[in-house]
């Protein structure tokens, strides 16, 4: 599929809306998809030591959005669809490169992970998050997919937000 590259707001006034985008925002569309990112969430007992153990020893990248409401950012990350008979439900994992040197990092954090087990598609541990919640963690054995583009929003600029300028009429040459 060839790349689509297509404007989505031309005039950029901060009072008109384009849908649910505001225009004074520049969006373009790249690819097929209007996904920008996903957002994950781990319901925890104690979530502030859960927070500081992403913050701390994951070291991930991270905004607070107040109140110490923190947002953490993951690397590239992929989606499945499983089959099921039974509930849906939907699962996180985190990835890594080695599992085992993993598990022994997170020794030296006083964390608990399970034994690792093979399971066909990567070695797979469990990882007891200082809220009590579980965490599986894997390294892949499965072929990994590139990023998608998605859409790159472009935040406006003071230059983006004046009216376009009108087109002014040539003089035409006197015909000789």
């Amino acid at each position: 599929m060839a790349l689509v590259r297509r404007r989505i707001c031309q005039d950029a006034t901060p009072d008109r809306i384009v849908g649910d985008i505001p225009s004074r925002h520049r969006v373009y569309l790249v690819g097929s998809t209007m996904i920008i990112g996903s957002h994950a969430i781990i319901n925890s007992r104690n979530s502030d030591a859960d927070r500081a153990f992403l913050r701390d020893v994951l070291k991930f990248s991270h905004v607070d959005v107040g109140h110490g409401w923190l947002i953490f950012g993951l690397p590239p990350s992929e989606l499945a669809v499983h089959p099921t008979e039974g509930t849906e439900s939907h699962e996180l994992y985190l990835m890594c490169k080695d599992v085992e040197e993993f598990i022994q990092a997170m020794k030296t954090h006083s964390l608990a992970c399970t034994p690792v087990r093979d399971a066909g598609w990567g070695l797979l541990t469990q990882l007891t998050l200082p809220g009590g919640g579980k965490l599986g963690v894997y390294q892949p054995r499965h072929a990994r997919p590139k990023p998608s583009a998605g859409i790159k929003p472009r935040t406006s600029s003071k230059k983006s937000l004046k009216k376009p300028k009108k087109a002014t009429r040539r003089r035409s040459r006197p015909k000789r």
